[in-house]
């Protein structure tokens, strides 16, 4: 989940800042001199600012998960953990047939891990030190196998590429909008440029259509779950893929939030919370790897 969040937060920080950055300097053109939409030039617009932010939070993923969750590369390993760790990702690397990615620990109490990089041979898988207390090694390896899945099916590649389409969909139309309540609705006549509205209505475009796009790559992040928890079975064990999510269902159920933030949980189980959750229900997980055999 960490690195769904980190890769999303990264792109709408680009996006906002190349999109403000094109209209300071005036070549955000799509409409021509007498006011009328360019579809062609609109589109294209639309494409650039959609993908550069998508494809330089990849660019920049290994470097801004570091950062954020204060990862310590493993460079060379001074404890039995430590070479336990980079002993298995290698060995199940060679296996998936990719590079060795850099492992890393970072101090968080919560149970999680991570991989993320712009390619299958270039990446960072990282464990929280809550994994590494709270697992026992069968269970530490299959999430290792889970994340090194990821990287072999592409999934962060995958993921900005459809990033970098609802992107484009969503500046698209959120201006189309724009233009629509600035001329249609305030008849503005576009002699003195875009007038408040068209800024406006643009905005609230972009906010409510960002939130539909981003059920799409929610679908797509709980789908690539699926396929990365047989990855993982295929690479440590299907008996351990399952041990190591039962245990990931234990300590979820033994966290405890406050009734007011229950709804933000990771288990919650309401249907409207689950088109948002970047990951499917534990259950549902651990039901289609014993069923697939």
């Amino acid at each position: 989940m960490k690195r769904i969040f980190l890769f999303i937060l990264t792109n709408l920080a680009v996006l906002f800042v190349i999109n403000i950055t094109l209209r300071l300097l005036g070549v955000d053109r799509w409409l021509d001199e007498s006011g009328s939409i360019n579809f062609s030039a609109l589109l294209v617009m639309s494409a650039v600012i959609g993908f550069a932010g998508s494809l330089i939070s990849l660019a920049m993923s290994k470097w801004s998960a570091k950062r954020m969750v204060g990862a310590q590369v493993i460079e060379n390993p001074i404890d039995p953990t430590e070479r336990w760790l980079v002993d298995t990702v290698r060995r199940q690397a060679d296996a998936a047939g990719i590079g060795m990615p850099e492992v890393a620990i970072y101090d968080a109490p919560d149970v999680n891990a991570f991989a993320t990089g712009w390619n299958r041979n270039d990446a960072l898988v990282a464990v929280s030190t809550g994994l590494l207390h709270s697992m026992s090694r069968d269970e530490a390896e299959a999430v290792l196998a889970h994340e090194i899945s990821h990287v072999a099916n592409g999934d962060m590649v995958t993921l900005a590429l459809i990033q970098g389409v609802v992107n484009t969909f969503v500046i698209f139309f959120a201006k189309l909008f724009g233009y629509f309540v600035d001329r249609v609705l305030l008849k503005n006549d576009g002699r003195n440029g875009h007038g408040i509205g068209m800024i406006a209505a643009e905005l609230v475009a972009q906010l409510v259509l960002g939130i539909l796009a981003s059920m799409i790559v929610m679908w797509f992040s709980r789908q690539r779950e699926f396929r990365a928890d047989a990855g993982g079975a295929n690479l440590a064990g299907r008996g351990k893929m399952i041990a190591a999510l039962e245990r990931l269902k234990i300590n979820h159920e033994q966290a405890t939030l406050p009734e007011q933030m229950a709804a933000f949980g990771i288990s919650g189980g309401k249907s409207f919370a689950k088109l948002f959750m970047t990951h499917p229900p534990l259950d549902e997980r651990i039901e289609a790897l014993r069923s697939a055999y």
